[in-house]
């Protein structure tokens, strides 16, 4: 022993256990404390009463002589955190090299047990940086496995532990499925078996006796625990499935099924979402006469994967009309569930014609009611909405003008969103629909001057617009959904190039509504023509050079320039229209302006409405 502490002994200043535990602890040497954690002993000041510690998150710390001897642990040379301090390399390459020795290392270090998270914080950051802490662990876990003397932690809060004697893994799954006593342990425990299945090789007549087991399991929860005997079943389906050679018993998830038809939406709900896919795949077995039905039923209670699985076993089995319309039904009366309108919403109406405009009002309604009931499950429609960008614009593209008011006013009422955010979703309407700007503004719109057209440029504008409406636009539509179906937007060109051409058509049909609201078709009769006016001729004479030219003045889509057949919006029109016989006119030209005199005006009566061009 140091003779300074056996001088202190001597004088009654120290104790002699206190001295033996002092003795480890030297200038230069390491320990660990409850509170501080790890730390290197910086100096002795025995002549105070002093140690000095430099602790990792507490450098040059005092302590005495005595309170160290009992709360210090002194630490041995081949302690993991001793090496970790002195050879941070060699762990580092260990932890590369031989994970299993590394983390036998660290129990021996840490009494033989060690939870995930202390493990991590014990590699970090020197030898494994805690961003590459998961990928280590999933890694040296499989390594681990195939040692055998290692038991796992089911779970983050669980121990790592070496045992006493080696075991395999598939032997340790299968034990721990035998020994397991709940309900949710036995589940886990067969989750494992089926997620490394590929270990159980081999190994069939063991599998034989799990299956038996679940079995008798699923019997015996049927009907106090019916979710949970359902879910049994669905994993040993998929055992069975993995390995021909097993036999599954009579006891079926359709049997299940039948056994629980009066309270299926309540057994559903608490069915695993990773099984219930499984489960409603089974509706046609069990309720052979009416399975679709139930389905339907079923959907306004679902939750939002449940929605999905069922609608997709329902299209794929060609049941598409009737959801849609059992769907369509609940938009219109305002009953459809926050979910259904999530999963419609998300998969853009999965390609049953119920992505449209009304879409819209039914979610702002689901939302002002789950707002009212203080109901959380709308809160992830309420953030899609907010989230998806182009979800709005999506919506309200094929609006006409008078329902994207509507719906800017019920967002402008709604309660169901914070200002902030509802700026931000009235932005994104008004980008559609720019027209809506002086319903945020506040500003008065002014009421635009009507057009007077022939009714041949009339009706070909209006079998334009009905073309983009009932062909081009849907056309499109379906392109944007097929595209979107291929995956990554991002890298997607075929979905890049049909928003674009969206962009352009509804930006066409908004110019058509514009023009259409403001057409007033004519043909032209009882012009006057005391003055020129629209459906006149009017002849002209150049007063420079004495030539003679005729002009006729028509509606605003109607010109044929090369004939001299102009619209009265043209620049030329608009300084002739107004001018009487014996007026000078200055017209403007491609090169500067030209002075004519009006030299007579006649009514328009030639030609035909049929071969005027149209102008947009």
């Amino acid at each position: 022993m140091d003779a300074e502490l056996q001088a202190m002994i001597e004088a009654g200043k120290l104790s002699a256990k206190a001295a033996e535990t002092l003795d480890h602890l030297k200038p230069g040497t390491f320990c660990i404390h409850k509170s501080w954690g790890f730390g290197r002993v910086n100096r002795w000041n025995l002549l105070l009463n002093q140690i000095v510690i430099d602790f990792e998150s507490k450098k040059q710390h005092a302590m005495q002589v005595q309170y160290a001897a009992e709360t210090l642990q002194p630490l041995p040379e081949d302690h993991f955190l001793v090496r970790k301090a002195k050879e941070p390399q060699a762990l580092i390459q260990l932890a590369k090299e031989d994970p299993v020795q590394l983390a036998q290392l660290v129990l021996e270090s840490f009494g033989g047990k060690i939870t995930q998270d202390q493990l991590q914080k014990a590699l970090g950051p020197e030898v494994v940086p805690q961003e590459e802490f998961k990928k280590w662990w999933d890694n040296a876990k499989k390594a681990l496995r195939k040692d055998g003397r290692f038991s796992l932690p089911a779970k983050k809060t669980d121990s790592l532990s070496i045992r006493d004697q080696s075991i395999s893994y598939v032997d340790e799954l299968l034990e721990s499925f035998r020994n397991a006593r709940q309900l949710k342990s036995q589940l886990g425990a067969l989750e494992q078996i089926l997620k490394d299945a590929e270990s159980f090789k081999g190994k069939e007549t063991e599998l034989q006796q799990v299956v038996s087991q679940i079995e008798e399991i699923a019997s015996h929860n049927q009907r106090l625990h019916p979710p949970q005997a359902l879910e049994m079943l669905v994993l040993r389906d998929e055992l069975c499935a993995r390995f021909p050679e097993i036999k599954a018993g009579p006891l079926s998830v359709a049997q299940l099924l039948k056994e629980s038809e009066n309270r299926l939406a309540n057994t559903l709900s608490l069915v695993a979402t990773s099984k219930q896919r499984s489960v409603i795949n089974e509706f046609p077995r069990a309720f052979p006469q009416d399975w679709s039905n139930r389905l339907l039923s079923l959907l306004q209670s679902a939750g939002t994967r449940l929605v999905g699985e069922i609608a997709k076993i329902l299209i794929d089995n060609g049941h598409s009309e009737a959801l849609r319309q059992s769907l369509h039904r609940a938009i219109k009366e305002h009953s459809i569930s926050s979910d259904i309108l999530y999963w419609l919403c998300k998969e853009r109406g999965a390609r049953l014609n119920l992505f449209e405009p009304e879409l819209m009002a039914a979610v702002f309604g689901a939302l002002e009611r789950d707002q009212f009931n203080e109901n959380r499950r709308g809160s992830k429609l309420h953030d899609l909405l907010i989230d998806d960008r182009e979800l709005v614009p999506d919506l309200i593209i094929n609006a006409p003008s008078s329902q994207a008011r509507d719906l800017m006013r019920r967002m402008l009422l709604t309660p169901a969103f914070e200002e902030l955010n509802k700026r931000s979703l009235l932005a994104r309407m008004i980008k559609v629909h720019p027209e809506l700007q002086s319903m945020v503004s506040g500003e008065t719109e002014t009421k635009e001057e009507s057009l007077v057209v022939s009714w041949s440029s009339l009706q070909r504008r209006k079998e334009e617009y009905d073309e983009l409406v009932t062909k081009k636009i849907p056309e499109n539509t379906r392109e944007i959904s097929v595209a979107r179906s291929y995956g990554d937007l991002r890298e997607n060109f075929e979905f890049k190039a049909a928003k674009e051409m969206q962009t352009v058509l509804m930006r066409r049909k908004a110019e058509l509504e514009q023009m259409l609201s403001r057409a007033r078709g004519s043909n032209f009769e009882d012009a006057d023509i005391t003055q020129v006016s629209i459906g006149t001729v009017v002849t002209l004479r150049d007063t420079a050079s004495g030539e003679s030219l005729s002009y006729t003045i028509l509606g605003a889509w109607d010109s044929i320039p090369e004939e001299h057949v102009l619209s009265y919006q043209t620049a030329l029109g608009q300084a002739l229209l107004g001018k009487k016989p014996g007026e000078t006119v200055e017209l403007p030209t491609e090169t500067g302006s030209r002075q004519v005199e009006i030299v007579s005006i006649e009514a328009y009566q030639g030609r035909t409405d049929e071969s005027l061009s149209t102008v947009a």
